[in-house]
């Protein structure tokens, strides 16, 4: 099923039902108003350059209606990132894509010192040009039998592209990933399926939706189930999000251990106890996060792992199969092998090597990059560059990017198990980032980044009963803020370059 013909599918169904609480305008739309919405935004959009269209707009009912209303008129939404260079970034977008139209917000470019550029368009300019011969017109087409309205709008194939997004870049330039309609749905049905999402579930959703997280849990999730969707702009705003759990009481919410942090230090006990679905993921979820929401909210917070490529669930704990610690059983119809990364044979139990992936949720490709393509995907397998291995019942463990294990003495060294063991013996609150710092002479050494300063001789003690010698930090470094990619995740590139200056200026 098509993205865009599934949710007028379940706009007619639930006609009456709230389909978003935009918890930054203050207002509510049900699904009958949302689909006049994106009715009205998709023969707004027809006039634009046909094939690709930018969408720049924080989380809310407007970015979600506009990425419908794309995908209705045949254009295909490239999700862009606007919270770390937005200029940069939509030009490198527009470059990368070759097109021009991107839909943005006049308040959003004001919010972020961001310069009106060529082929923007403002979507309040957008709105306010709507007549009331527009509403009319698309309220008459609501009132038509389903099949009437899926005549009127785009039709396309299940292996169309249904979203350009950008990776992070965390390590190299962002790659644009293409991912088709079967790429988000099958996802969507076989995460769905796995951890019983109904109708009836109301998601609180405050991540961004040019990360792939964001976009297919918090908005496509949503719509592909019939559910509501309580949208809120800012996920760093952790006391609004604690309020906003409290009084709308949502049943399902995705994140990071970042943003879990904050609103576990800013929210009040009890103000995410309607939760019934709690999953942390895009970085590791320590254990003291987890006893955290346990402890002030009776919540089980649960681990999961993905990636943009796959669209992005790959494995999850569930209520039913939780192994805290692991990132949970792989999701039905998602295959998943562990490859000695010298030889490429299969894995043992325990056993470190690459993560690969195959099923229908692996992208189509990175567009415009075929070789970028060609060494990602052999044979249907995507290699996501992440290292991890099965235990005996079948949870899959992450041992971190193949890019963070270090080579130090010969050794290889996960700076992850590193990053986990040092957490363990850090005070509460404090964050942590270890890296690898090379150095021409001495080689490669491990280094240590916290927020604040600590007692390093007692720390690297403990650390040491548990880690050989050459996986210990040869260095301590204090950075009280550590810079993140606008999805929470660390930003390792940043964290090696801060280092690298204090290490030349010392």
């Amino acid at each position: 099923m098509l993205l865009h013909q599934q949710f007028v599918h379940m706009a007619k169904k639930h006609a009456k039902k709230l389909a978003i609480i935009d918890k930054t305008t203050g207002k509510s739309v049900t699904y009958s108003r949302a689909l006049i919405g994106a009715l009205i935004l998709s023969s707004k959009l027809e006039k634009y350059d046909k094939g690709f269209i930018g969408i720049m707009i924080p989380t809310s009912a407007g970015c979600a209606l506009a990425t419908v209303g794309a995908l209705m008129c045949g254009r295909i939404p490239v999700m862009i990132n606007y919270s770390t260079g937005a200029e940069a970034n939509a030009k490198y977008a527009q470059a990368k894509c070759k097109f021009k139209t991107i839909i943005t917000s006049k308040a959003l470019l004001e919010k972020i010192n961001c310069p009106v550029m060529e082929g923007m368009v403002m979507i309040e300019d957008i709105m306010e040009s709507v007549t009331t011969g527009d509403k009319l017109k698309s309220a008459l087409i609501t009132k038509l039998p389903v099949n009437m309205i899926l005549n009127r709008i785009h039709k396309g194939d299940e292996n169309d592209t249904a979203a350009i997004l950008f990776t992070s870049g965390s390590e190299k330039d962002p790659k644009a990933v293409q991912l088709s309609h079967l790429n988000l749905s099958s996802n969507i049905e076989n995460f769905g399926a796995y951890v019983n999402i109904t109708e009836t579930d109301i998601i609180l959703a405050n991540l961004v939706f040019f990360h792939i997280f964001g976009l297919t849990v918090n908005l496509w999730v949503s719509f592909y189930y019939g559910m509501t969707m309580v949208t809120y702009a800012n996920p760093l705003d952790f006391q609004t999000v604690s309020t906003i759990a409290r009084e709308e009481k949502p049943t399902i919410m995705v994140g990071t251990p970042s943003f879990f942090w904050g609103y576990l230090h800013k929210s009040e006990p009890g103000d995410f106890k309607s939760l019934r679905i709690m999953v942390a993921g895009a970085d590791k979820c320590p254990d003291a996060l987890r006893d955290g929401y346990m402890k002030k909210h009776g919540v089980t917070l649960l681990e999961g792992y993905g990636a943009t490529e796959t669209s992005p669930v790959i494995s999850v704990n569930s209520h039913e199969f939780n192994r805290p610690g692991s990132t949970g059983k792989v999701i039905p119809n998602v295959q998943v092998r562990v490859e000695n990364f010298e030889n490429g044979e299969g894995c043992i139990t325990r056993e470190v090597g690459k993560i690969m992936v195959k099923g229908d949720s692996v992208m189509k490709g990175y567009y415009d990059d075929p070789e970028l393509t060609a060494d990602a995907l052999i044979d249907g397998w995507y290699n996501t560059g992440d290292m991890g291995y099965f235990d005996e019942d079948g949870y899959l463990w992450h041992a971190g990017r193949f890019k963070r294990f270090a080579k130090v003495g010969g050794e290889m060294v996960s700076l992850v198990k590193v990053e986990n063991t040092l957490e363990k013996f850090l005070p509460v609150g404090v964050q942590c980032c270890v890296i690898e710092v090379s150095d021409d002479v001495k080689g490669s050494s491990i280094v240590a980044t916290v927020t604040i300063e600590v007692n390093k001789s007692e720390i690297l003690k403990k650390m040491g009963d548990e880690l050989p010698n050459i996986a210990l930090p040869k260095q301590f470094f204090v950075i009280k803020e550590l810079p993140m990619m606008g999805t929470g995740k660390i930003d390792f590139r940043s964290v090696t370059k801060i280092v690298q200056e204090l290490i030349n200026n010392s």
